[in-house]
């Protein structure tokens, strides 16, 4: 019978999560406490909380309490930007998200994946950037390495496996270009 993985074998890549271990529980420690339990009105505090950990958060950036992220230092997003409830960053490789940005509620956008050929089930990042002004409608998953063009529309429940271009209205699973915006 053929191993496909062999989970005891695996290691995770050398500073792969950017900072040391303690860091990375303290974050998650504040995260789960005082960035969650923050009122919903408290924009600024949760920016600041993102910004003490190394993310770059632009002006009047709107993040609601129940948005979670591995690491905040893999994260950058642009003035005005809304990042909805339930939105998970998902930041083993980078994050950016450019100015004027809607991420609605419930999407994932998932820079991590492993290599499905690997016995040790090998780990890697790849980033995502996410354009000005675009909207990631409700429940989206985004997978790694993709860039998804300025003003781009994905419709709600739409999962995005490949480059989508600026200016378009994409849906479906996969996301394919329906019309321009």
């Amino acid at each position: 019978m053929k191993n496909y993985q062999q989970l005891h074998q695996f290691q995770l890549p050398p500073n792969f999560r950017g900072r040391g271990a303690i860091t990375v529980q303290f974050w998650w420690l504040v995260q789960s406490s005082l960035f969650a339990w923050s009122p919903q009105f408290m924009y600024g505090w949760r920016r600041f909380l993102l910004r003490s950990f190394g993310a770059k958060i632009g002006k009047n950036v709107i993040i609601r309490p129940t948005v979670r992220t591995q690491f905040p230092w893999k994260v950058s997003i642009g003035n005005y930007s809304w990042i909805g409830d339930d939105v998970v960053l998902y930041s083993l490789g980078e994050i950016e998200i450019g100015a004027h940005v809607v991420i609605s509620q419930k999407s994932y956008i998932c820079t991590g994946t492993h290599d499905p050929q690997a016995i040790k089930f090998d780990i890697y990042g790849h980033k995502i950037t996410i354009q000005d002004q675009c909207w990631i409608a409700t429940d989206v998953y985004v997978a790694p390495g993709i860039t998804i063009g300025r003003g781009t529309l994905v419709g709600a429940r739409s999962s995005v496996f490949k480059d989508l271009p600026a200016g378009k209205v994409c849906l479906g699973s996969p996301a394919q270009v329906i019309k321009d915006r």
